[in-house]
């Protein structure tokens, strides 16, 4: 009886036919289950968390180019209402002189001087408020210009209500230029709308909400 024999149980048992070698898994990944590719070097890697909301979004890496303009708009604003501050807080002083000299200067409570004088006491109060008001709003200007780079959607809505509010206060100053006639009634108005109209835009397109909405570490 040969060992070629398919029949003898001595003979050598027959050949299996060779069989695919398994892909080993990647150095630090567990053996996939079947059916499922291996995941590791040379292999393309499946999303993370599928079923997590946003996460698969991208998010800009560095400040799109519209927000920078706001931003640098938002420091030159700031810049004209310092000045602006500063400018009312001289006419207030100036005010503020004259309502002392009429006071010197009266000698009843019937006296035309002291009438004078309190029309110069309230035109002061008036004018400092308005460059506290200037100076306030210079301080909220640089604050959101600051925190475009960390602040998420409360600098967002902010930038968007302040922007939104410059540009109505633009265009009622725009109609009293165009009224006016004057050309140099109309140039600043205008300028001062473009602003606004970049600033409130900025913070709604796509790449700027995907910047004020990008996770921080």
């Amino acid at each position: 009886m040969s060992f070629g024999d398919p029949n003898n149980p001595y003979g050598q048992p027959p050949q299996q036919p060779p069989t695919a070698p398994q892909n080993p898994p990647g150095y630090g990944y567990p053996p996939a289950p079947p059916g499922v590719p291996p995941q590791g070097y040379g292999y393309p890697q499946q999303p993370a968390y599928p079923g997590y909301p946003g996460g698969n979004q991208m998010f800009p890496q560095t400040m799109p180019g519209l927000l920078v303009t706001a931003r640098v708009f938002l420091f030159i604003i700031s810049a004209v209402q310092i000045l602006a501050a500063l400018g009312w807080l001289y006419v207030a002083a100036l005010a503020n002189d004259v309502s002392d000299a009429a006071d010197s200067l009266s000698s009843s409570s019937d006296d035309p001087f002291n009438s004078f004088s309190d029309g110069a006491g309230i035109a002061t109060g008036v004018l400092l408020f308005i460059a506290l008001l200037a100076a306030g709003l210079a301080a909220l200007s640089i604050t959101l210009g600051v925190k475009f780079g960390r602040g998420g959607q409360g600098v967002r809505i902010t930038t968007v209500i302040y922007g939104a509010l410059g540009g109505i206060v633009g265009l009622i100053m725009l109609v009293v230029g165009l009224d006016s006639g004057l050309a140099t009634a109309i140039v600043f108005p205008l300028i001062w709308v473009v602003f606004a109209t970049i600033i409130t835009v900025a913070p709604v397109v796509a790449s700027g909400t995907a910047w004020f909405a990008r996770p921080r570490y």
